[in-house]
């Protein structure tokens, strides 16, 4: 009657077992150490149509394991169980200690059949004996104590009110047998008024027993509260907006005409504040060190942090001991703005091969050169290995008769969809139409925000001025379903409607969580993007290195591919909330390699522009 019956270590090595049949138990055995084992459950644990018990012998590390088909009724297991592990540790418990630990072949058919027959025939016995009595122990009469079956005065009994109904029930049914005892000669009057006032006593007591529930549940227990705009189970279609409703087609969003047209061609750059004010301020502030230069009075604090470098002004050559303290204290500023370790390191040392021997005079800018220097620096971190030009790719795609993929992941509340719809909205402005894929089918009201993004973006660029066509268009699935697939599946209906661009939006997931991660190498090996976008957010700081070379390992590590598709590019959300703290920027391209290709500076369409390495030395530098 068992299907299976296996011995095994906790390392996973098989010492011994019986199988009862020619099925497969594998799925079932690992699912039960999955679920049961390793979260320290007990109990029956069904699977696939078989119910599982196991018993743990942790002297020998060792797990026994029983399955059985669900529909049988064996109270037999628990001691066979025991049994069998009693059986198998004591006969070869000098093979099982780890000192001489040695996983031979066991010979431990004969004794599991004749512990299997007894099991059976002394549950075939259990089966026969009559039902025992309960004990006195086990009834609820041992469990009362003394105070409880004392009487104090005042207080009333629980069991009164019962006792009441069942008195006028008693009533009510003898009441009814009265008239049948009058005598034959009655007259006929009596009987009918009799008759009257037995129903209208009937009908009273009736109407009587309704109300008599009702009061003392409004006086024993706390009555729910009820919230104004509650709503309840009539509202639920209302308040379903995973399918469209005629009022919904027509979107609220109005339109304005100021930022149509203000994104055509290439990216804007980030704005860059005015440079005078460092060369003027620096000017001055260098004049009036090399003046005092005599005097022990210190010097005008300067806004910046090339005062760091105005000791060093004079006529003669530098040499790497008289930067050093100057090049601490800038390394520090740069670890300050958030800029990793071994960078502001490698900063550093740009700046002092550049200053060193060289002999700065009275009125030479060294701001200017550090400044110099800090730029060629950053410059050449920034700059990517290969340049991203997606409006070229785009139109190469659409040659081709294909459409452009771009998928975009990043873990939760970074602003993905946010960032892909600035995205979208500068595509359509530079006359491509695009498809956004809903793969984020786990995060509640992910299809509804693309679906108000699609909306507002269809009614700045309606069909009408491109030519009754759809400049936006949204797939989707609803939730709960593959991401992989739909992905596909949008792909191939792009490519059937001749849409230029797919933009493919996925669930927020952190960087260690490996059945998520797995998911998304899924996602990109089967559909094979033209770009992977990864978006970070600037407000972290450090974390989104780490973010980053994790999503890079998780995409090399979980594809089955030789030459595997990692990341290909960042986007860097919420830039307008770090102020001067800049550093991550550097840091995410420094250690990764991979460029920045957009920067998100606000929340609205047009808050979408490309790093300028201009703007962060100026940032740094503050």
């Amino acid at each position: 009657m068992l299907d299976l019956f296996t011995i095994f270590t906790k390392g996973g090595i098989v010492l011994w077992y019986f199988r009862g049949t020619d099925q497969i138990f594998a799925p079932s055995v690992n699912a039960l150490i999955r679920s049961v084992i390793l979260q320290e459950r007990s109990g029956v644990y069904d699977h696939d149509g078989l119910s599982l018990q196991y018993k743990l012998d942790n002297e020998f590390e060792l797990v026994f394991v029983v399955a059985f088909q669900k529909i049988l009724q064996l109270s037999y297991i628990d001691k066979f169980l025991s049994d069998v592990h009693l059986e198998f540790r004591d006969k070869y418990k000098n093979d099982l200690r780890v000192e001489n630990r040695n996983y031979s072949n066991f010979d431990f058919q004969n004794d599991f059949t004749r512990i299997l027959e007894q099991a059976e025939k002394w549950g075939r016995m259990q089966a026969t004996l009559p039902k025992q009595m309960r004990s006195y122990e086990d009834s609820h009469k041992s469990k009362k104590t003394v105070a409880s079956m004392i009487e104090r005065k005042g207080e009333e009994k629980p069991v009164s009110k019962k006792s009441v109904k069942i008195v006028e029930s008693k009533k009510a049914v003898e009441e009814p047998i009265a008239p049948p005892t009058v005598s034959n000669g009655a007259n006929d009057d009596v009987i009918l008024e009799n008759r009257k006032k037995m129903m209208e006593k009937l009908n009273k007591k009736k109407g009587d027993k309704p109300k008599s529930p009702k009061s003392p549940q409004q006086k024993s227990g706390k009555q729910m509260r009820v919230w104004d705009l509650a709503g309840n189970t009539r509202d639920l279609p209302n308040l379903d907006r995973s399918k469209d409703k005629p009022e919904d087609i027509k979107s609220d969003f109005t339109p304005t005409d100021a930022i149509i047209g203000t994104m055509k061609g290439g990216i804007q750059d980030m704005e860059v504040e005015s440079d005078s004010e460092y060369s003027e301020e620096e000017d001055e502030e260098e004049i009036q060190t090399y003046a005092n230069r005599s005097n022990v009075a210190p010097a005008k604090k300067s806004g910046g942090v090339f005062s760091l470098f105005k000791g060093l002004v004079g006529s003669k050559n530098l040499t790497r001991e008289d930067m050093q303290p100057a090049l601490d204290k800038l390394r520090d500023h740069l670890i300050s703005k958030n800029v990793a370790s071994d960078i502001s390191h490698k900063l550093c040392e740009s700046v002092a091969v550049k200053l060193e021997g060289k002999v700065l005079g009275t009125f030479d800018t060294i701001a200017a050169t550090v400044k110099n220097t800090l730029t060629e620096a950053l410059v050449q971190i920034l700059s990517p290995k290969r340049r991203v030009d997606i409006l070229r790719d785009c139109l190469e795609a659409k040659k081709n008769k294909r459409p452009y993929v771009m998928s975009f992941c990043g873990v939760n509340g970074v602003g993905k969809s946010t960032n892909l719809a600035k995205i979208c909205f500068w595509l359509i402005e530079n006359n491509l139409n695009v498809l956004i894929a809903a793969c984020d089918t786990f995060r509640a009201g992910a299809v509804e925000q693309l679906r108000t993004h699609m909306r507002h973006l269809n009614a700045l660029h309606p069909p009408e001025k491109h030519a009754g066509r759809s400049m936006v268009q949204l797939y989707e699935k609803g939730y709960g379903k593959d991401a992989a697939g739909i992905a596909m599946e949008a792909i191939r209906h792009a490519k059937d409607s001749a849409v230029d661009v797919v933009l493919i939006d996925t669930a927020g997931r952190m960087q260690d969580n490996e059945p998520l991660m797995r998911a998304l190498a899924k996602l990109i090996k089967v559909n094979e993007p033209d770009l992977v976008l990864f978006v970070g957010e600037a407000l972290v700081g450090n974390e989104a290195v780490d973010q980053l070379v994790k999503f890079n390992q998780a995409l090399a590590d979980y594809s089955s591919n030789e030459n595997p598709h990692i990341i290909d590019g960042i986007v860097l959300t919420k830039f307008d909330t770090i102020d001067d703290k800049v550093g991550a920027a550097i840091s995410m391209t420094y250690i990764t390699g991979q460029p920045i290709v957009f920067v998100g500076t606000g929340q609205t369409y047009t808050d979408l522009k490309k790093l300028n390495a201009k703007a962060v030395v100026h940032a740094l530098m503050k």
